[in-house]
């Protein structure tokens, strides 16, 4: 972020000691999620039943991936039932993409920032830019090809249940994020990220804060929610079926953060 650019909220207090050693355990145990499941209390029986996990501490963070939040909240879209516009075809044709898909994807859109080479990139509801609007047909489940998952409505509500879920099972409030893969600018390659959080602040401002040579950092701000959530995918994989981790040792900035948080105005994009 710029120098200059509006501070996000501080965590509370005192930012915590750096971390000497995180550790990463995919939860055992979670099957497949349909339509309906409640995956707070799916996930707490997970962590039940993954050895070493209990108790609970408190600077724990749970990383719950976006697609079985999707599955449980109804988040699917059949595309046999998508007719798509003639755009959509057009492009569907042209960079051999189902038009079905791409039109579920303009759908999905409030804005298209970029549509060529094969590629959409789109600004969603939520203030993500990624492509295709977080539409995703990979890990879907039964109906594979054609049914497609699309983002949470609300990921941060969908944190906060599975947290709440979470702390009345197990007597311990512990922050959550909700996952996803994003791209990354002008390079190859994806990464997980936090679209929702409850129980964190998302992200550490350290501008004004002196480094280790006591030089005042003026533009050093961590996106913490994001770290955890790359470092959960490793152990998670992507075609392995482990949906949720447990990261501990990370030591967090606890508040009741949002996604928002990490979302830059649209008044510093340098690329309009």
């Amino acid at each position: 972020m710029p120098p200059g650019a509006p501070r996000p909220p501080a965590p509370g207090g005192d930012a915590p000691e750096e971390g000497g050693c995180v550790e990463v355990v995919a939860l055992a145990g979670i099957g497949e999620v349909a339509a309906g499941d409640d995956v707070g209390a799916i996930v707490a029986a997970a962590i039940a039943m993954t050895p070493g996990l209990l108790p609970l501490r408190s600077d724990d963070v749970l990383v719950v991936t976006q697609k079985i939040v999707s599955k449980a909240e109804g988040a699917v879209m059949d595309l046999r039932g998508v007719d798509p516009r003639p755009e959509a075809v057009a492009f569907g044709e042209r960079w051999d993409r189902d038009p079905r898909q791409v039109e579920v994807v303009l759908r999905e859109a409030v804005r298209v920032v970029r549509m060529e080479r094969g590629v959409i990139v789109t600004e969603t509801r939520h203030g993500f830019v990624l492509a295709n609007s977080g539409v995703d047909a990979s890990n879907v489940g039964p109906g594979t090809g054609d049914v497609v998952t699309l983002l949470p409505r609300d990921p941060d509500a969908s944190a906060a249940g599975i947290r709440t879920a979470v702390r009345e099972a197990h007597g311990t409030d512990i922050a959550v994020i909700v996952s996803d893969s994003f791209g990354r600018p002008w390079r190859w390659g994806i990464v997980d990220v936090a679209i929702g959080v409850s129980g964190i602040v998302p992200v550490e401002d350290l501008r004004g804060l002196p480094d280790a040579d006591g030089r005042t950092m003026r533009s050093t701000i961590r996106a913490v929610a994001d770290e955890i959530a790359s470092a959960a995918e490793l152990a998670l994989g992507k075609s392995a079926r482990r949906p949720a981790a447990l990261v501990r040792g990370a030591m967090p900035p606890r508040g009741e953060g949002s996604i928002a948080d990490l979302l830059m105005p649209a008044s510093f994009d340098l690329f309009p």
